[in-house]
């Protein structure tokens, strides 16, 4: 059987998978503990750590596109070359994340140095994990398959990221952050090693002979970064996706200030995560299975759907009512399966149908990814400052500020949910006509 011809059985999804779980597990720290744990440990300033995490993540975003263009070098060798450097980007990704959070002591003042090392850790750790997830991403989509297939592979995947999520969120608190760090490197390990028995991709799926006369070897040149651009299917679901991405990062951005002011009920964060992204990884199988029965534009648009009907009674909670929001953040954790296990196996079909992305599917994954960091710096850039400009302070009990939280946390993501939905129906429209 050729990688052309692989379907997912249980045993082959989680080797492809596994990889998922240290990648998204590594991440959760890098966003969210990593400032607070600066501040806390060494007293550095918020202003100055600002500054060099916005510096350090746009340098991450603009990268992107360099480290598809490496992912599709690692595919045009062998087999057991790709294994090899996938091993030494996980060293990297631990030695970085381990640097970052244990920095020498010599450097812990003055903290111009101290700020430096972390400029220098967070570099390098960033840039091993774009190169593993854009590599990791361009695998399932070279392996081939209909968009069913497809969206098996990705399931895994995301299985095992949102496994990895909720690892993260609860180990820096409860065994420090020595002890994580220590996980990451056994579940890394874990995961190469699970990833060294998948099917293989298709390009080191042919002989050598075949690879010569039939791959494509990309130069690094603006001619590939702009490959993906040139198709009018691809702008068009990367606009979709923008825009989506967008909606559910805003309430990602707000959680912790509505539930600690709006329904006043702090220390509740954990649960609702947990449940959130437990629906979230327990809705995988279903969309799968819709997939198979309606097609992935149309289940993509079901899961927006969900999304906007479950989330917009948010908008009219208040203090105390802790359980009904339990509910809504199971409806939509289950929502969320859908923007997880679907946009991605679209761009594999994008990328299988149009005859320029001949063996460049890490161009389009890098650029996936530089999108999908961009909702984060947008969702933070323009609801945070509108927020103020609407009278909302953190800590504060004014009914006033307290609603424009509520519209900002519930309303306008549902409205930009519906903006994408719009725009899913465009580009649905246009591929039918067009295909």
């Amino acid at each position: 059987m050729t990688a052309r011809e692989v379907h997912p059985a249980p045993a082959a999804g989680f080797y492809y998978g596994a990889l998922g779980l240290p990648l998204a597990f590594v991440a959760l720290p890098l966003y969210v503990y990593m400032p607070a744990y600066y501040a806390e440990q060494f007293g550095t300033s918020l202003a100055a750590l600002g500054a060099v995490l916005l510096f350090v993540r746009i340098f991450d975003a603009v990268t992107d596109p360099v480290m598809g263009y490496v992912a599709d070098r690692l595919f045009s060798v062998s087999r057991r070359a790709l294994q090899l450097s996938l091993g030494v980007g996980c060293l990297v990704l631990l030695a970085g994340f381990t640097g970052l959070f244990f920095p020498p002591l010599a450097l812990h003042e003055p903290h111009t140095a101290l700020l430096a090392w972390c400029a220098l850790m967070l570099m390098l750790t960033y840039l091993a994990y774009s190169a593993l997830t854009i590599t990791h991403q361009a695998w399932a989509a070279r392996l081939k398959g209909g968009d069913e297939v497809q969206s098996r592979w990705v399931s895994w995947r995301e299985a095992a990221t949102l496994v990895g999520v909720m690892l993260a969120s609860v180990l820096p608190t409860v065994v420090g952050m020595s002890a994580t760090a220590v996980v990451l490197g056994v579940a890394l390990w874990l995961g190469w090693l699970a990833l060294g028995r998948a099917p293989a991709p298709v390009a080191l799926d042919i002989s050598r002979a075949g690879a010569a006369q039939g791959a494509v070897t990309h130069k690094l040149s603006l001619h590939y970064f702009a490959l993906p651009w040139r198709g009018p299917a691809f702008r068009g679901l990367i606009g979709v996706f923008l825009v989506n991405g967008i909606a559910s990062a805003i309430p990602a951005t707000l959680l912790l200030f509505f539930v600690n002011d709006r329904l006043q009920a702090a220390g509740w964060e954990g649960a609702f995560l947990a449940i959130y992204f437990a629906c979230a990884a327990a809705s995988l199988p279903v969309w799968v299975k819709v997939v198979s029965r309606v097609g992935l534009g149309a289940s993509w648009a079901a899961g927006m759907t969900l999304a906007v009907v479950s989330f917009f009674g948010a908008a009219f909670l208040g203090a105390g009512d802790t359980t009904l929001f339990l509910l809504i953040c199971a409806a939509s954790g289950f929502a969320l399966g859908a923007d997880l296990a679907l946009p991605t196996p679209l761009l594999a079909r994008v990328i299988r149908t149009e005859a320029m992305s001949a063996d460049a599917e890490g161009a389009y994954f890098g650029w996936w990814n530089s999108a999908s960091k961009l909702n984060l710096a947008l969702a933070a850039g323009l609801v945070l400052p509108m927020l103020q400009w609407l009278g909302y302070t953190p800590g504060q009990t004014d009914e006033q500020g307290l609603r424009s939280l509520s519209l900002a946390y519930a309303v306008l993501p549902c409205c930009l949910k519906l903006v994408a939905l719009y725009t899913l129906w465009l580009w649905r429209r246009r591929w039918d006509k067009e295909h």
